[in-house]
């Protein structure tokens, strides 16, 4: 996203497909796709404007075509957990930094009981520990022979991690048995100084899993963009060492919002209800003429519809065990398809299965698991007023307080141009946007185009700038020597055919997305809307810039008749561009979407790699 003086060129992922797409304005031209690429109907229309004269330079080499690439999927790599270090608090004398108990003592003569203390913590947990007990050489878990009541709670806290979807062996730490020998006091200090440290990491591994999830979600993709959650973990555990309240200060670190409560209350609901009796594979596609194993229990479920069983009653008890899809049975697929809210397009896909096999047990509870972590990605307090916008839902809603003012289809980022998954916070509206063309799809898309044509952008009204702001003509550009680096900006004017339509609603952030309207207002019946380069299609983008701009859809209507024009939204209002494939509505309700971009995947491949490292090899 750039600015260039007055003529201000917000660089978007938007969809390119609709400008190649778009019908021509009713003006009598031929369809847009001739006047962008030079159709005869455009091919004579004079330049606007004064241009100065093209610059007499000698034409460059012709540059190897290159592509800009997308971000890709890595690998997830976890951080190697690392040997506690204890020997700072064992080789020399502590330095209380408060008025020790009457454990202080016992503590000290206790640290010898850290020799050959085999801790694996992760690196930041393993500083922290020995920076605070070093500083405070006193027990936070220990009182008198035994592990106190700050322990026992923190213990059954920790034990209750899988009703969090975290998992809880991760922080297990034994109790040491109330019992002991009196004839053996040293090895019992030595037994509890290794309890304590033990379930001192443990308690600041469980906080930062609470407080920021247990993956780094930015090394999975450039796809996803959140900023560091500080962690005082020294801190932690002075706030620890001074409350009786455990249990409530270790519930305070998990996300306190509405959203979180409705999602654990949905994980203990499924992990107390049985499987569904026909699961049928989430992932399956069929069309008329393929064969699947899954088809019968498809039909089965469809079968126990009695409008649809009496309608094909004959159909069903001829065709009801066959693995092929024979052409007899579309009817009855787009009869339950259209009965489901869906196209009757006859195609069985995911969405068509969900909807009428309903997502299975085990697939709820990982999606539900996924939704819980990605949760602890986000604000602890999302914010209200706020919009959300959920990309597998298709779905984007203006908050307030409790209540959903505004809902909305949207299209996003195709699989080859994905949205990200990212927050901000939106400052203005345009109206009558310029697009400013973003430099990947006038490399990947325009470029090739213009190597053979430099003047078509000239016949199709965008215009060309310098990196002074200077307009120039585009045809007297040598696009052939450019690669991947282009030092020109192109913009479409406000028009009937702009890609933005008449509006977009900014929220700057690096990948260049933001929500707008569109003219391809026909991608809103779809059921899977994964049609744009990435920025944000709404379907009632006078609805939502009325919502965020305190205002009503009037006074919008009244300022788009006014000309291009801006305004600066005053309210603080977080939007959240989000990837969940489990979300409550507003009642509470968890809804269950399909993984348009593949990304649960991505998320249990990082999971199950910081299992890895967690898990003790045998």
């Amino acid at each position: 996203m750039r600015s260039f003086g007055s003529r201000s060129v917000m660089l978007s992922a938007a969809a390119f497909a609709a400008v190649l797409a778009l019908g021509a304005p009713q003006a009598g031209a031929q369809g847009f796709f001739d006047m962008i690429f030079g159709g005869s109907g455009r091919q004579d229309r004079p330049l606007r404007g004064n241009f100065p004269p093209p610059p007499k330079t000698k034409r460059a080499p012709q540059a190897a075509p290159v592509k800009i690439s997308s971000p890709t999927y890595n690998t997830y790599k976890a951080t190697p957990l690392v040997r506690v270090d204890f020997a700072p608090l064992t080789s020399k004398p502590q330095k209380a930094t408060f008025e020790p108990s009457l454990d202080g003592a016992a503590f000290r003569e206790a640290l010898a009981g850290l020799d050959g203390l085999d801790l694996l913590a992760e690196p930041d947990i393993a500083k922290a520990l020995v920076a605070y007990y070093a500083d405070n050489p006193d027990f936070i878990w220990v009182s008198g022979s035994s592990a106190n009541s700050r322990a026992q709670d923190a213990v059954r806290m920790l034990g209750e991690a899988d009703s969090y979807g975290l998992t809880a062996s991760d922080y297990a730490v034994d109790v040491p048995p109330a019992a002991y020998s009196m004839d053996d006091t040293a090895g019992r200090m030595k037994q509890l100084m290794q309890f304590e440290m033990k379930l001192s990491a443990r308690v600041l591994r469980y906080v930062r899993d609470a407080q920021n999830g247990r993956i780094d979600p930015n090394r999975i993709s450039g796809y996803y963009d959140f900023p560091a959650k500080p962690l005082d973990m020294v801190g932690v555990l002075k706030t620890l060492a001074h409350t009786q309240e455990v249990h409530a200060y270790l519930e305070s670190r998990h996300p306190q919002n509405a959203e979180y409560q409705a999602l654990r209350a949905e994980l203990e609901t499924l992990r107390a209800s049985e499987e569904n009796e026909i699961v049928v594979d989430p992932k399956l596609l069929l069309k008329p003429g393929e064969t699947s194993p899954e088809l019968p229990k498809l039909l089965a479920l469809i079968g126990r519809d009695k409008e649809l069983h009496d309608g094909y009653a004959d159909l069903l008890a001829r065709l009801g065990t066959s693995e092929t899809y024979e052409s007899d049975l579309k009817p009855l697929i787009e009869a339950a398809q259209k009965k489901a809210g869906l196209k009757p397009d006859g195609v069985v896909g995911p969405r068509t299965v969900a909807l009428l096999a309903g997502t299975s047990k085990a697939d709820k509870l990982a999606k539900v698991r996924y939704a819980l972590e990605e949760l602890r990605w986000l604000p602890s307090d999302l914010g209200s007023p706020r919009v959300f916008i959920n990309q597998p839902a298709f779905t984007a809603s203006y908050i307030e307080g409790d209540q959903e003012k505004l809902k909305t289809r949207v299209v996003i980022g195709k699989v080859t141009n994905q949205t990200s998954f990212f927050y901000d916070q939106i400052e203005r509206v345009e109206f009558h946007p310029y697009w400013g063309v973003p430099q990947s799809i006038i490399v990947n898309e325009m470029l090739p185009r213009l190597r053979n044509d430099p003047g078509y952008l000239d016949r199709a009204g965008y215009e060309v700038t310098d990196s002074s702001g200077r307009q120039i003509p585009s045809s007297s550009v040598d696009w052939g020597a450019y690669g991947a680096r282009v030092p020109y900006n192109v913009r479409q004017a406000p028009s009937e055919a702009n890609a933005l339509g008449e509006l977009k609603i900014l929220f700057p952030n690096k990948h260049a997305i933001y929500m707008h309207d569109t003219p391809q207002k026909s991608f809103f019946q779809r059921d899977n809307r994964a049609l744009s380069h990435g920025c944000v299609r709404l379907q009632d983008p006078r609805g939502m810039a009325a919502a965020v701009l305190g205002t009503s859809v009037d006074e919008i209507a009244g300022t788009l008749k006014k000309g291009h024009s801006s305004e600066n939204v005053t309210r603080k209002i977080p939007v959240y561009v989000a990837y969940f494939t489990a979300w409550p509505d507003m009642s509470g309700k968890v809804e269950y979407f399909n993984d348009v971009y593949g990304r649960d995947e991505k998320l249990q491949q990082a999971l199950d790699a910081t299992e890895a490292v967690r898990t003790p090899s045998t």
